[in-house]
Protein backbone atom coordinates (compact mmCIF):
# COMPACT_ATOMS: atom_id res chain seq x y z
CA UNK A 1 0.00 0.00 0.00
CA UNK A 2 1.38 3.04 -0.97
CA UNK A 3 2.13 6.08 1.93
CA UNK A 4 1.18 9.42 1.44
CA UNK A 5 4.90 10.21 1.30
CA UNK A 6 5.09 8.66 -1.70
CA UNK A 7 2.97 11.15 -3.78
CA UNK A 8 4.36 14.12 -2.39
CA UNK A 9 6.75 16.44 -4.50
CA UNK A 10 8.74 19.40 -3.37
CA UNK A 11 9.07 22.91 -5.07
CA UNK A 12 12.04 24.29 -3.99
CA UNK A 13 11.91 28.33 -3.44
CA UNK A 14 13.99 30.58 -1.46
CA UNK A 15 12.52 33.72 1.49
CA UNK A 16 12.83 36.58 -0.13
CA UNK A 17 13.09 39.88 2.13
CA UNK A 18 11.71 43.08 1.10
CA UNK A 19 13.89 46.22 3.16
CA UNK A 20 12.62 49.56 3.03
CA UNK A 21 14.23 52.66 4.05
CA UNK A 22 12.44 52.37 7.77
CA UNK A 23 14.35 49.91 9.65
CA UNK A 24 11.84 48.29 10.91
CA UNK A 25 10.05 48.55 7.77
CA UNK A 26 10.25 44.80 5.80
CA UNK A 27 8.31 42.73 4.55
CA UNK A 28 9.39 38.55 3.78
CA UNK A 29 8.15 36.95 0.38
CA UNK A 30 7.61 33.47 -0.41
CA UNK A 31 6.87 32.66 -4.22
CA UNK A 32 4.35 30.16 -5.17
CA UNK A 33 5.41 27.72 -8.21
CA UNK A 34 3.13 28.42 -11.08
CA UNK A 35 2.90 24.49 -11.88
CA UNK A 36 1.42 24.37 -7.87
CA UNK A 37 -1.06 26.89 -8.70
CA UNK A 38 -2.16 25.50 -11.76
CA UNK A 39 -2.55 21.97 -10.26
CA UNK A 40 -4.69 23.38 -7.57
CA UNK A 41 -6.91 25.98 -9.87
CA UNK A 42 -5.71 28.58 -7.97
CA UNK A 43 -6.98 32.49 -9.70
CA UNK A 44 -5.14 35.63 -9.35
CA UNK A 45 -6.15 37.54 -5.88
CA UNK A 46 -8.05 34.78 -4.76
CA UNK A 47 -7.87 34.95 -0.20
CA UNK A 48 -5.94 32.30 1.74
CA UNK A 49 -4.49 31.80 4.66
CA UNK A 50 -1.13 30.90 6.88
CA UNK A 51 -1.12 29.20 10.13
CA UNK A 52 1.92 28.24 12.01
CA UNK A 53 2.09 24.08 12.87
CA UNK A 54 5.34 24.33 14.37
CA UNK A 55 8.69 26.13 13.28
CA UNK A 56 9.37 23.19 10.91
CA UNK A 57 6.20 23.65 9.08
CA UNK A 58 3.13 25.91 7.99
CA UNK A 59 0.10 25.29 6.13
CA UNK A 60 -1.72 27.42 3.99
CA UNK A 61 -5.17 27.24 3.30
CA UNK A 62 -7.81 28.58 1.00
CA UNK A 63 -10.83 29.63 1.41
CA UNK A 64 -14.13 27.53 0.30
CA UNK A 65 -15.31 29.25 -3.04
CA UNK A 66 -17.93 28.74 -4.86
CA UNK A 67 -18.35 26.21 -7.94
CA UNK A 68 -18.04 28.52 -11.43
CA UNK A 69 -20.92 28.36 -13.75
CA UNK A 70 -18.65 25.87 -16.07
CA UNK A 71 -18.15 23.34 -13.13
CA UNK A 72 -21.34 23.59 -12.17
CA UNK A 73 -22.26 22.42 -16.43
CA UNK A 74 -19.66 19.87 -16.80
CA UNK A 75 -21.35 18.18 -13.71
CA UNK A 76 -24.93 18.50 -15.35
CA UNK A 77 -23.86 17.61 -18.67
CA UNK A 78 -21.87 14.17 -17.23
CA UNK A 79 -25.33 13.23 -15.49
Amino acid sequence: MASCQDFLMGFPTKVQLIQRKKPDDYQFYINFPAALADALDFTKGEPVEWSIIDKQHIMLTRELRAESVAEVKKKILKS
